[in-house]
């Protein structure tokens, strides 16, 4: 295959990931302005993964939650500290090792991230019934390749 086909290529997959990220958001935030809103927050996409990364995992230290995000752990807890500051996480001692401190959501926010994972599975379940079965499962043998490639890189 030659370069510039590589080339033609990888620029495709990037742009098409871009709008499979901004559909997946549009979906989690119910809004299209690029914000989304919890609690009458308005949250940024950082924020918004950060809820959705503590939703799927439960309770996590800042330096667990900066690894998970691939930021910093200064990064992280500014965005911790924004988040606690709007009542949507809060820090508390590890009941496992009282020296660690970990961060949780609160109940409305674990509840609006509850219905954010809805949504975008609602979201895939149609988008997967439009492309139909075959297209689906290549689909999901090229996402495979993908996720082998990318544990082999870190």
């Amino acid at each position: 295959m030659s370069k510039d086909k590589t080339v033609e290529q990888a620029r495709f997959i990037a742009s098409v990931g871009r709008k499979l990220k901004d559909h997946i958001f549009s979906i989690q935030s119910g809004l299209h302005d690029g914000r989304a809103s919890c609690q009458g927050e308005e949250l940024s996409m950082a924020q918004v993964q950060v809820l959705m990364t503590l939703q799927s995992g439960g309770e996590s230290t800042i330096s667990h939650l900066a690894r998970q995000l691939k930021v910093s752990p200064p990064s992280a807890s500014s965005m911790v500290d924004r988040l606690e500051n709007k009542g949507l996480l809060y820090r508390e001692r590890s009941t496992m090792d009282r020296r660690k401190v970990v961060v949780r959501l609160s109940e409305e926010a674990a509840a609006k991230a509850e219905r954010m994972e809805t949504a975008v599975l609602a979201a895939f379940l149609d988008l997967v019934e439009k492309v139909g079965p075959e297209t689906a499962r290549k689909w999901c043998e090229v996402l495979e390749r993908v996720e082998q490639v990318l544990a082999k890189q870190e």
